[in-house]
C-alpha cells in the first residue's frame, strides 16, 4: 500500500524533475445553471434493479424536532449561501453536540435537501444538525465549496447560544462528494489558506469529530477511481478546471489523506461495498491509530454507494452514528 511519504514524493519528483507545467485553468464546467440529475430519487432508480428491498427513506413531521429553513449564512456578492437548523423541541439547561451534514453529488449536483430525513432522525435524538449548500462546479471552481463550508463551521460557532450548541462538540458528516470535503474540512484545521475571507473571521471553523459516508479520502491514491475522463469529463476534473494529468498537486492538495495529522479529530467511515469510493481510507486510519486518535470504519456488505438514503441501511447508519458520537463525546462526569 502506498504510503503518505512516497505519494508526496512522487508529487515532488513531479514538479522538481520533469519541470512540471500546467495548463490554463479551465471554467468550461461552469454554467451558472443548476444540475438537477442526482436526486434521491435518481438514486432509487439506479439501485432498485440490483436492490429491490431497498425503500427510500422520506422527511416526516415530528413533534420532536423544530426545523428552521432558509438561512443566510454567508453571501459572497450577491450570493446569498443558505442552510438549514433541526433541533429538539425539548427545552434544555445542557449544551447540544452539532453535526453539520454535506451532500453529495461528484461536487457538480445534489443539493442540501437531500439529508433532511438524516438530519431529523438525529435530531429526534438529540443532536442539532445542520444542512448546508455550497457552491458547486456549476458556479464556481475548487476551493470555493471548501472556504463556504468553512464559512458554514463559522456561522454555526458563532450562533452557538442561540442553538444550545457546545462548541467543543461539534461534528461535520458528509457523504460522497460531501464525505470528502467532510474530512478535508477536519484535517485542515487551524490551515488558514483553506478558510477563505469574509464572513466571520473571527470566529473559529474548528470541529471536534468526522462523520464520512462513503467520501475518498485521496483523488490521487492508486485505489482512487476519480478523474478518468477517457469517456467523458469527470466531477474531478469539472470541479478543479485541470485534468488530474495536468495538475496532479492540486489534486493532492485536495485530498484530505494529504492533510491528516496527529491533530486530526476521531474519524468514523461507514462505507457501501464500493471499493473506489475508500481510496486511502486504510492509510488515513493507520495515521490516526499511530497517535492514539479514534477512528473506526463500519461497512454495509453488498450495499450500493447511495446507501444513506434508503432501508435496510438507514436506521443501522443512523445508530453507528450516535454510537460514535457518544464514545467520541464523553462527558467529564463518565470519564
Amino acid at each position: 500500500m502506498t504510503s503518505i511519504k512516497q505519494q508526496k514524493a512522487f508529487f515532488l519528483c513531479v514538479a522538481i524533475t520533469c519541470c512540471f507545467i500546467a495548463n490554463a485553468q479551465s471554467t468550461v464546467g461552469i454554467t451558472n445553471k443548476p444540475d438537477t440529475s442526482y436526486t434521491n430519487y435518481s438514486a432509487y432508480n439506479s439501485i432498485r434493479k440490483q436492490h429491490p428491498n431497498a425503500k427510500l427513506v422520506s422527511t416526516t413531521v415530528l413533534k420532536s424536532v423544530k426545523q428552521k429553513s432558509d438561512i443566510t449564512y454567508c453571501s459572497v456578492g450577491e450570493r446569498k449561501l443558505l442552510l438549514d437548523v433541526f433541533y429538539p423541541s425539548a427545552k434544555t439547561k445542557e449544551k447540544r453536540v452539532a453535526i453539520m451534514i454535506i451532500h453529495g453529488g461528484g461536487w457538480r449536483t445534489g443539493n442540501r435537501t437531500q439529508h433532511y430525513a438524516l438530519a431529523q432522525r438525529l435530531a429526534d435524538l438529540g443532536y442539532v444538525c445542520f444542512t448546508p449548500e455550497y457552491r458547486l462546479s456549476t458556479e464556481a471552481l475548487y476551493p470555493a465549496a471548501v472556504y463556504d463550508l468553512k464559512a458554514a463551521l463559522r456561522w454555526i460557532h458563532k450562533n452557538a447560544k442561540k442553538y444550545k450548541i457546545d462548541t467543543a462538540k461539534i461534528s461535520v458528516m458528509g457523504f460522497s462528494a460531501g464525505g470528502q470535503l467532510a474530512a478535508l474540512l477536519g484535517t485542515t484545521i487551524g490551515n488558514k489558506s483553506f478558510e477563505g475571507t469574509g464572513c466571520y473571521p473571527d470566529y473559529s471553523s474548528d470541529v471536534q469529530a468526522i462523520i464520512d459516508l462513503d467520501g475518498t479520502l485521496s483523488f490521487v491514491h492508486p485505489e482512487s477511481g476519480e478523474g478518468d475522463d477517457s469517456k467523458r469529463t469527470s466531477a474531478g476534473t469539472y470541479w478543479f478546471g485541470y485534468s488530474k494529468k495536468d495538475n496532479p498537486l492540486l489534486w493532492e492538495e485536495a485530498s484530505p489523506l494529504a492533510h491528516v495529522s496527529k491533530s486530526t479529530p476521531p474519524t468514523l467511515f461507514i462505507n457501501s461495498s464500493v471499493v473506489r469510493m475508500h481510496a486511502g481510507r486504510d492509510d488515513y486510519m493507520k495515521v490516526l491509530k499511530e497517535a492514539a486518535i479514534y477512528t473506526d470504519v463500519k461497512t454495509f456488505e453488498g450495499a450500493p454507494h447511495h446507501f444513506p438514503f434508503f432501508e435496510p441501511w438507514f436506521e443501522p447508519m443512523v445508530r453507528y452514528v450516535d454510537e460514535f458520537l457518544k464514545k467520541v463525546f464523553v462527558s467529564e462526569k463518565n470519564k
